[in-house]
Formats: C-alpha cells, structure tokens, sequence
C-alpha cells in the first residue's frame, strides 16, 4: 500500500514530498530494542545502534510523532527495554506482549497501532530479521506503509542483515537510515524546531557534529572580530 500524494499533508506545489513521508501520517515502532538481544547483535556496533535509537526517540518527540514500543519478554534473557527510549519520548505507549515473537500477533499491539490513526508505520527493532520483519510483512499486507530503519536496529550477523534487506524489498517494506529519516522529516531549515533538528545529525552523523562546531567556533571568531 502506496500513501495517495493527494492525501500527503507535506506535499508542495511543486510535487516535492509527493514521494517522501508525511510526519502527521506516520508512527514510530520500536521493537524489542532490549539489552539481552543487543548483546547478540554483530552488524552494526552496539553504541552505534542505541545512539541511532536515541535520535529516533528525540526526533518523535520533537516533531510530536507517536511512538509504541513492545518487549516479547522483558523479564526473560532478551532482558529490558533500553531505557533512553521512554527517557527521551515519554509520549511513547509501551504494549506487554505475552510471548509472541511476531509483535502483529498481539491484539493489543494492533489496536494500539491502530489507534494512532497513522497509515506509515516507521519500525526499528533487534532483531531487524525476526523483530522488525515479521511486522514489518504484516503490516504491508494490513494496508500499511512501512519503513525499516535498518542502522537503528541489529541483526545476529551480515548475513542476516543482507538477507533482511532483501526480504523487505521483495515484501513491499522500505529500507531507510536514521540519517535519511531525518532529513525526510526534517524537510527544510526555515521552521521553528530547525535549531533542535540541527543537534540531532550529530547523533545520526557523529562527524557532523565536528562540522557544526567548526561553524560555531567561526562565527564566534568573526563576531569577536567585528
């Protein structure tokens, strides 16, 4: 299922955005982002992917986003929750599951999804290839548009990884990356939150923060010199 660019919010006059998402369709799924599971994880670094998970978290907040959140067994060996989720979206609505692997099994999960009363379901998630696909699949056959956020979640090895990549094309769900979801969130620089919005690349792009800081310390230079 294809978001209409007719119903899009976010299109302009000049078709931009008629392709990219529109912030007041979408929510934000976060799957079994739980510290047992990271510990498994050996595609992307460990502190690489809470980071992106954080920026994914500030982001929905600050764009006023709806968030869930789930956990197959938080009180088993996969282990909690990361607690810098709800920390930094305390908007976000936690949904206990009762053992299922795939969070689309769980009644309550759907209906809290449906809920929200968005129709582009953004899902990160450790697994990527059983935590986020699962639903991911499932939610693309329900009528959703789905994106995957694939470095804000993790997979046991490269394998997994590639192969996941390959499974969501094939399955209708768009692959993505915390920098590009945020540029595609983000838009344009001429709006109140672009100041908040700019501190967030350094978290999705850690080397950005060197080129804003070079920046800042060059207006500083030359207002000292004015």
């Amino acid at each position: 299922m294809t978001t209409s660019s007719n119903t899009k919010t976010s299109v302009l006059p000049t078709g931009g955005g008629a392709a990219l998402m529109d912030p007041s369709d979408a929510a934000i799924l976060l799957l079994d982002h739980q510290s047992g599971l990271f510990q498994t994880v050996k595609d992307i670094p460990v502190a690489d992917l809470r980071r992106n998970v954080e920026m994914v978290a500030r982001l929905a907040t600050l764009l006023n986003i709806p968030v869930i959140t789930t956990a197959s067994e938080p009180t088993g060996s996969n282990g909690p929750l990361m607690p810098e989720i709800h920390e930094l979206a305390p908007h976000a609505v936690y949904v206990p599951r009762k053992g299922e692997v795939n969070a689309w099994d769980n009644g309550d999960f759907v209906e809290t999804v449906k809920a929200t009363g968005r129709k582009t379901l953004i899902m990160a998630g450790v697994w990527t290839s059983v935590c986020v696909m699962f639903p991911a699949l499932d939610a693309v056959a329900a009528g959703y548009e789905v994106y995957a956020v694939v470095d804000a979640s993790g997979d046991p090895s490269e394998m997994a990884s590639r192969t996941s990549l390959a499974r969501f094309v094939q399955g209708g769900v768009k692959p993505t990356s915390t920098n590009a979801l945020l540029s595609e969130l983000h838009r344009t620089w001429a709006r109140p939150e672009a100041a908040e919005l700019a501190k967030l690349y350094g978290l999705a792009a850690p080397n950005y923060a060197a080129v804003m800081e070079s920046f800042q310390k060059a207006q500083a230079v030359a207002k000292a010199s004015a």
